[in-house]
């Protein structure tokens, strides 16, 4: 998956709304690259990727029960924008 990551404003600190994305831990969510990614009028988004396991996390869930709620939300205004999404499927 990747993630666009919007920032509150041009006076947020990016780095720590990176950490602060990179912060959540869930059994089957693996964090990946990143770039900052400028929108316009000095305000940089976050694009990053993630790979998650479908049994085990839900990326609305992730972004509605983790990445939109304290302590996170103080840097991250929203990220809905999913850029790309790619299944990988095993046939049995």
């Amino acid at each position: 998956v990747l993630l666009d990551v919007k920032p509150w404003d041009d006076e947020t600190d990016m780095k720590k709304l990176e950490e602060a994305v990179r912060s959540v831990h869930i059994e089957g969510l693996h964090w990946g690259a990143s770039k900052l990614v400028a929108v316009g009028y000095g305000i940089k988004k976050l694009q990053i990727m993630l790979s998650i396991v479908d049994d085990l996390v839900s990326v609305d869930t992730l972004i509605e029960e983790q990445l939109t709620v304290e302590p996170i939300n103080e840097y991250v205004q929203s990220c809905y924008n999913i850029v790309a999404f790619n299944k990988i499927c095993k046939y049995i």
